[in-house]
Parts: structure tokens; C-alpha cells; sequence
């Protein structure tokens, strides 16, 4: 017997709170930051040698990286997963 769903989804929930927008960048954000840094693990790429191909400097980097840091803007994100070799590819629904 296949059990019905009750209620609304997250998804929905979460537009019902008003918190969708923020609560989805804040997560994809994170998930950045952590194929960012497993990217640069792999490539044995040090953060000084990241920031010197971004063009930025190691504190940046480090905010960067932080998942918790929520000010982190998509193009910065592009510019880091470019210097490693990563693609990032959005879209909207």
C-alpha cells in the first residue's frame, strides 16, 4: 500500500514562510563552497595559489570558502569554479 503524502511539500513551505529565495542561494552556496574546495584537494591546488588565479587575495578566498558566509555573489562563485576547471550552470524554474 502506497502511502499519500499529507500536508504541502518543503518546497512549498518554504515559499509559504517567504524564506524560498534565501533559503535555496544559501544552499547552493554551501554546496559551492564545498565542490570548490574538493576540487582544489584533488588538484593539490594551496588557497595561495587559488587566490592567485582568481585574481583576489586569501581572506577573500577564505570567506569564499566559508559556507556559512552567505555574502558570497554568483559571479565570484564563477570565477572560483573557472579557476579550477568547474562549470557551473544555473537554472531557473
Amino acid at each position: 500500500m502506497k502511502k499519500q503524502n499529507i500536508g504541502s511539500s518543503f518546497d512549498s513551505w518554504l515559499h509559504e514562510e517567504g524564506i524560498y529565495n534565501k533559503t535555496t542561494s544559501t544552499a547552493i552556496k554551501r554546496v559551492l563552497a564545498r565542490q570548490l574546495e574538493a576540487a582544489m584537494k584533488d588538484q593539490s591546488l594551496s588557497k595561495a595559489e587559488m587566490a592567485k588565479r582568481m585574481h583576489t587575495s586569501r581572506a577573500a578566498l577564505n570567506r569564499l570558502l566559508d559556507p556559512n558566509n552567505d555574502a558570497v555573489t554568483l559571479s565570484t562563485l564563477q570565477k572560483a569554479a573557472t579557476a579550477v576547471g568547474l562549470e557551473i550552470r544555473l537554472e531557473l524554474v
